[in-house]
């Protein structure tokens, strides 16, 4: 090892997701001495179970330029990243008649142009038109963001994480920890066994950063270390349909359901359940009433010959599953220290809550995280002007103990809101 390797700072990130790879990929990619610890495998989580729908057409500011770079970065690996692919795809955001959101999508258009998206509004028969897979007839207006596309989560978290192995990180998958005190050593983690009684294992380790990306654990591997967030996991749904498809991807704002191209027909989902969800113990198998929901949705936006094509659960749905999105107060994550209250020289940091945005944010917001851990190592304040760390996302925005109501992450009103 080389003087200079010897100085490299160290950071544990804690998460094998797309977020907490992208993080470990970017922090070896700057020098940093990085080890990534999962209880499984990669992706075996949220990230395995994530829809690959991505999106840029956001109407806050913030949001789409988060947006913009993560699919800028998911362009440039497509090119670049051996197993990984992007599709371009457009994404159409369709409001049925009779809904009283349909209003507002004029103005939310208008802002995602000024944020420099390109995205348009289209009445519905001209949509159909382009998209005869579409049926449109019921629509009371309809935007497309054209610079949107679609891909396999795990194949991205693979791969980048197979890259960030070759860069160097120390990928201890298999490998459960829990989070120590903070020591004249660092900020320990301390190493169990994946599967153990929860007990501290005999190793503990120190390290100058820890990085907290574990989803739906992120609030109790937090808590070990005394640290409170209001970052509550709950229950969405997905499904494969054998059908065939041509067209966009839709978000069907109206019914609260999205569909998208797939290999094997298309995929299609949402089924949110917005209640607090055990991320050990939870159902993974989809629900029959969300089945149901869906191939409805499906037989009433997919048009065949002028005609509704009717979905057979038992024959066309290979393929039905449940994953955790996880919920904060105002809708946006968690992304920065968390140490204790007027601690100086931040050695913990989080990055999570995304509202089932985290898959789609994820090349930019572990470039933040990387960029936000090295600078504040540094001594770069978090508000400080030359500081990478996101002012909207700052963890210290919530005392930790907040209660609050789950609301559906692709919802509408979160695309309109002002705030």
């Amino acid at each position: 090892m080389t003087e200079e390797d010897e100085s490299a700072p160290s950071v544990a990130i804690v998460g094998g997701g797309a977020v907490g790879v992208t993080a470990a990929h970017d922090l070896a990619a700057r020098g940093a001495d990085v080890t990534l610890f999962e209880r499984g495998e990669l992706a075996a989580e949220s990230s395995g179970r994530a829809a690959g729908v991505l999106y840029d057409a956001y109407a806050e500011d913030v949001d789409a330029a988060v947006g913009a770079r993560a699919l800028a970065r998911f362009r440039a690996f497509d090119r670049s990243l051996p197993g990984f692919s992007f599709t371009s795809c457009p994404y159409v955001i369709a409001v049925r008649e009779g809904d009283p959101d349909a209003d507002a999508v004029p103005a939310m258009v208008e802002r995602m142009r000024e944020h420099g998206r390109e995205v348009s509004l289209v009445a519905p028969d001209a949509l159909g038109k382009r998209f005869p897979a579409l049926r449109t007839d019921d629509l009371a207006v309809a935007a497309v963001a054209e610079g949107a596309g679609w891909t396999d989560p795990p194949s991205y978290v693979r791969a980048l994480g197979e890259r960030a192995a070759r860069e160097g990180v120390a990928m201890e998958t298999e490998t459960a920890v829990g989070l120590g005190p903070r020591t004249d050593a660092g900020r320990e983690v301390r190493v169990r066994d994946a599967g153990s009684d929860g007990n501290p294992g005999a190793e503990t380790r120190a390290f100058d950063a820890v990085v907290v990306a574990a989803g739906a654990h992120t609030r109790s591997l937090l808590a070990d270390a005394g640290v409170s967030v209001p970052v509550v996991p709950y229950r969405v749904q997905a499904l494969v349909a054998r059908a065939a498809y041509d067209g966009p991807m839709v978000y069907d704002a109206t019914a609260d359901a999205y569909l998208r191209p797939h290999p094997d027909g298309l995929l299609a989902g949402d089924g949110t359940e917005p209640v607090p969800a055990d991320p050990d113990g939870y159902r993974r198998e989809a629900d029959d009433w969300f089945r149901e929901d869906v191939a409805a949705v499906l037989d009433e936006r997919l048009a065949r010959d002028g005609r509704t094509e009717q979905i057979d659960l038992d024959a066309d749905v290979p393929r039905a599953w449940a994953g955790l999105c996880t919920a904060t107060p105002d809708g946006d994550p968690l992304v920065g220290p968390v140490d204790a209250s007027g601690e100086a020289d931040p050695t913990l940091f989080v990055a999570a809550g995304w509202q089932g945005h985290g898959f789609m944010r994820a090349p930019a917001i572990g470039e933040t995280v990387a960029e936000g851990v090295l600078a504040s190592l540094a001594g770069v304040a978090f508000d400080d002007r030359d500081s990478p760390w996101i002012g909207a996302f700052d963890p210290a925005r919530f005392d930790g103990d907040e209660e609050f109501e789950i609301a559906e992450g692709m919802s509408l009103s979160e695309r309109t809101d002002d705030t």
